[in-house]
């Protein structure tokens, strides 16, 4: 049981930031910015965005920062998530491949997640409605004008993260040496994908208590619907099957996870994170990123189903790119592989190799 609770990860779950951390512990701050445009049109008075980083900036001959390495959460997520020993025990320590002797690692949250500017913070549902578009600019306006940084060695995002990493790479095409998206398409998000997402959505705002999002108490009902769908589409089913194996062991699961993820969920904050995929699709303008690329998906990701064949699609209009599907097998994380470093390590190192600018 142990094995699959650690495995029902990724989008299912969905920014609870219980992961145990692993050392060294990062620096904490949060940038500020005023008036922030948001591409519909509307805006906010403050942006705020809270990040946190490990190691220290190395700033090369010409004075640039030459080692950051971004890391981009998924949807619900926050920076905390990369901290969690399947991540950063594989990567952080002496000689691993981000090793923070070497690398300034920036973790944000962002916008409308963990400590950054989001719903909940007091506007509700009269918060601007974001989208991916917007994220990344934030995401830009705290490395350049927060941390001064104006390059990095390495972008790499899981799942949420892993389409901002599209949408980077598009619009600031030499932002990055290096990008290694993981746990999603480069494409609308339409079928069964949309349609669990707008369940999602649905379920929340159909709840007699949500009130116009000016809820007295938290939609319990609607939430309850939301965490269902989220961990089925976090699943690993192989584990499931061989774990949940009487349908006593299922049911105490699943009441185990609803009792456990439902405090920490805010409605606004969840609609507001699943639904600024809607400006996503980045397809049109694959022949625009030119930075090496390692892209990385799982068998056993109800959300990105290999056997669409998107990826046979996509890959031969993407230069400089290698694919690799992660097959499935009894100990697969579903969705959640993308922070399970084991499973992909080497290829960040390959990536590195030949990515390197002095070679």
């Amino acid at each position: 049981m142990k094995r699959l609770l650690s495995a029902v990860c990724g989008l299912a779950a969905l920014a609870l930031s219980s992961a145990v951390l692993a050392q060294p512990a990062p620096a904490e701050g949060d940038f500020t910015a005023g008036d922030f445009a948001l591409a519909g049109g509307q805006r906010l008075p403050e942006l705020r965005l809270h990040y946190r980083t490990l190691g220290q900036p190395r700033r090369g001959a010409d004075g640039r920062v030459e080692n950051a390495v971004l890391l981009l959460h998924g949807t619900g997520g926050t920076g905390a998530q990369f901290l969690s020993p399947q991540f950063a025990s594989e990567l952080f320590g002496p000689g691993q491949p981000l090793d923070t002797a070497r690398y300034y690692i920036i973790m944000p949250d962002n916008l409308g997640h963990g400590g950054s500017s989001k719903p909940s913070d007091g506007l509700r549902a009269g918060f601007p409605e974001y989208g991916y578009a917007d994220m990344v600019e934030a995401q830009r306006r705290l490395l350049v004008d927060g941390l001064g940084v104006d390059r990095v060695r390495l972008m790499l995002g899981t799942s949420m993260g892993c389409m901002h990493i599209f949408v980077w790479a598009e619009a600031h095409p030499d932002f990055a040496d290096a990008l290694m998206p993981m746990a999603c398409q480069p494409t609308a998000i339409v079928g069964r994908n949309r349609l669990w997402r707008s369940m999602l959505k649905d379920a929340i705002r159909n709840d007699p208590a949500w009130r116009g999002g000016d809820y007295v108490e938290q939609p319990v009902g609607g939430l309850r619907t939301a965490v269902d769908l989220l961990l089925l589409a976090g699943s690993a089913p192989m584990a499931m099957q061989q774990d949940l194996a009487t349908p006593a062991a299922a049911d105490e699961w699943l009441a185990a996870q609803q009792a456990r993820r439902l405090p920490a969920l805010d409605a606004n904050d969840l609609w507001y994170q699943v639904n600024a995929s809607f400006d996503y699709d980045p397809s049109a303008g694959l022949e625009r990123i030119t930075a090496p690329m390692t892209w990385i998906n799982s068998a056993d990701d109800f959300i990105n189903p290999p056997e669409l064949g998107l990826a046979e699609q996509f890959v031969p209009r993407i230069a400089g790119v290698r694919y690799r599907l992660i097959p499935n097998s009894a100990g697969g994380k579903g969705h959640g592989t993308h922070t399970w470093a084991a499973f992909w390590k080497d290829d960040l190192v390959a990536l590195l190799a030949r990515s390197n600018p002095g070679t």
